[in-house]
């Protein structure tokens, strides 16, 4: 579904992303793992057009999209979600999701019509509140959720798009243990209901849930892929086990610099 071949990006003479080969299977959880300064956002923020490349192939089920903006990418079957949680806080549950689906599966924005009397809209947008289980919340005002339930509604506003491929950006960052195990639950949900359909390349730093969820994981080191495999593979490779032992060898990779990098993308 996602074929990244050379991905190359520099910032200056510090090389952020060094020729990463990745690849993402229809259907798959695959991880994308790192310590701090690894170069993981940076490769996201390429893949979704964030950030221009200096060198390299994305292709996206066969397109390739290395040229393209951020919207066309979304055209072409992209969706994300950032770290930060991206919604509109002012707007109820409901509003947020019919706003959501009357962009992807309206055929023109009638900003002044009524959306909620639009029967086919609000199906849609019961069906993504249903998925993310916001139901119950449907006329709550977004910004008044706790923080797991604004990352669920973050999640449905992504894949409003209907998407071939989903980037989770950390989804389970700032959740206390009951709202990440809510968000585990989500996203093996996602994979049961889109099998075959819609890939997950999954950005986190939860080991757990990385070895929990994943088909595949991807480390990245230094702008490089370290190793690439199957959980139990990762496990019992001993270049991984080195970095997150912090014994890895970085005589010709200063760790401060590359974390500099990563923070300021």
């Amino acid at each position: 579904m996602l074929r990244i071949q050379g991905l190359l990006k520099r910032f200056g003479a510090l090389t952020a992303t060094d020729h990463v080969d990745l690849d993402v299977r229809p259907g798959e959880i695959h991880a994308l793992i790192g310590p701090n300064g690894a170069g993981k956002s940076t490769l996201v923020h390429l893949i979704s057009g964030l950030l221009p490349a200096d060198g390299g192939s994305i292709e996206l089920d066969g397109q390739e999209l290395i040229n393209q903006p951020p919207h066309q990418r979304v055209a072409a079957g992209l969706s994300r979600c950032f770290q930060i949680t991206s919604i509109f806080a002012q707007l109820t549950v409901a509003e947020n999701l019919l706003l959501a689906v009357q962009a992807h599966h309206s055929n023109s924005f009638r900003w002044f019509k009524q959306r909620d009397k639009d029967a086919q809209l609000k199906t849609l947008a019961w069906d993504l509140a249903q998925r993310v289980q916001l139901q119950e919340r449907w006329n709550t005002v977004a910004g008044t959720l706790p923080h797991g339930a604004q990352r669920k509604l973050d999640v449905a506003l992504a894949i409003a798009a209907s998407p071939k491929l989903l980037l989770l950006d950390e989804p389970m960052a700032g959740m206390g243990p009951a709202e990440s195990a809510e968000m585990l639950e989500l996203i093996e949900q996602l994979r049961r209901s889109d099998a075959g359909r819609m890939a997950i390349l999954l950005i986190e730093h939860d080991m757990d849930a990385v070895f929990q969820l994943a088909d595949r994981i991807t480390v990245l080191v230094y702008g490089k892929v370290l190793a690439q495999g199957s959980a139990a593979e990762i496990q019992a490779d001993p270049r991984v086990q080195a970095v997150y032992l912090g014994q890895e060898e970085d005589a010709h990779h200063p760790e401060p610099a590359a974390q500099q990098a990563e923070g300021t993308v």
